[in-house]
């Protein structure tokens, strides 16, 4: 799979454009504050209808705009898929080939994307609640029954919350609730432990080539453990949970636990350390994509290279798969020999305009 074109308008502060890169690795240089990101972000957007920087879709329109418009157009093994992303009056509306979509589970998975931004150190170092949004939003791209049982399990424990903040809280009600997070939590925690621990294998291996054979293991910690039925555990905690009017135990609490050198890597690994394992975790991602959909998915590095060294930036380069295509930002064109070669495209964006060099 690969981006054939993106057309965008009225998005972030960028011109309107149209970005057409290459099948391989694709560079765009610019500045600090000169949309780079904005650029990988449109794309993210587009395919997932969400984005990495704000909940907010009203954020991302242009200052001088009152609507944006997106146009992906990929490419995959045996067909052309064309999204389009708009939003006006705080409204967004998706289309699919032309067809208007009502519900995000019939866009997600059109186009695959794997995306690293700075931010996502946190997927090391940050709250449990950043691992859960990962797991989330990858699994909800591959597995469509997944990000169905996600949004039920989402709407029950909403309710469930609501009710036990209520002074008069009605058991049989709560034994309603408490069928429907024990009944999709199940397939959320099995889902993700097999993620997981595919995750963890191909993490380890990639970790290995671009971190000198250093060991990286990810863990998957259920906060419900897997021979503890949730219907049970809700049982036991119901009292606890009408004193804090909040559902205390459940995936909605899971985290994953990484650790680099034997070492819990959130309170012992050093930044540089934290960004290779959390590299590493997004070219296993890109790895499970590809075995669990049949082709590639679309990488995006933002800043990827930033602090590596030349010689960790081309063993990082090197780990790509080049059946993959790839989109990278950088403020600092490096060395030669790392970012160019048979197959590279190269971009420069200045204050929103884009345009291939």
């Amino acid at each position: 799979m690969h981006l054939v074109e993106l057309t965008c308008r009225g998005f972030r502060g960028l011109e309107a454009i149209r970005f057409r890169p290459g099948p391989g690795l694709n560079i765009i240089h610019g500045d600090n504050a000169q949309g780079k990101t904005s650029l990988l972000e449109a794309i993210l957007f587009g395919a997932t209808s969400k984005s990495h920087r704000t909940s907010l879709e009203s954020e991302l329109v242009r200052r001088d705009a009152d609507a944006f418009h997106l146009a992906l157009h990929a490419r995959r093994r045996d067909r052309d898929v064309r999204l389009e992303a708009s939003w006006r009056s705080g409204v967004k509306r998706f289309k699919v080939n032309g067809v208007p979509q009502t519900r995000i589970s019939d866009i997600l998975g059109k186009i695959n994307v794997v995306f690293f931004c700075p931010e996502d150190v946190s997927l090391v170092s940050g709250a449990a609640s950043y691992r859960r949004r990962f797991l989330d939003m990858e699994l909800s791209q591959l597995l469509p029954d997944y990000l169905a049982a996600l949004q039920h399990y989402r709407q029950a424990l909403r309710q469930r919350n609501e009710l036990l903040r209520q002074s008069a809280c009605d058991n049989a009600q709560l034994d309603v609730w408490d069928d429907q997070l024990a009944a999709h939590g199940r397939v959320l925690v099995e889902e993700r432990g097999n993620f997981v621990a595919q995750l963890g294998r191909l993490a380890a291996l990639a970790h290995g080539r671009i971190a000198n054979g250093e060991e990286l293991r990810i863990v998957y910690k259920a906060n419900v453990p897997t021979d503890q039925p949730l219907l049970d555990v809700l049982a036991r905690t119901r009292e606890t949970d009408r004193r804090q009017g909040a559902t205390t135990r459940g995936p909605h609490r899971d985290d994953l636990e990484l650790s680099v050198a034997q070492a819990a890597a959130r309170g012992f690994a050093s930044q540089g350390q934290q960004k290779t394992a959390a590299l590493a975790v997004k070219l296993a991602e890109t790895e499970l994509v590809t075995s669990r959909a049949g082709e590639c998915p679309i990488l995006m590095l933002d800043e990827a290279l930033a602090e590596l060294d030349h010689a960790r930036s081309r063993q990082l380069l090197d780990a790509i798969d080049k059946k993959i295509q790839c989109i990278m930002t950088t403020t600092d064109p490096g060395d030669p020999c790392c970012l160019d070669g048979p197959g590279f495209s190269h971009f420069g964006i200045v204050r929103g305009c884009l345009e291939e060099r």
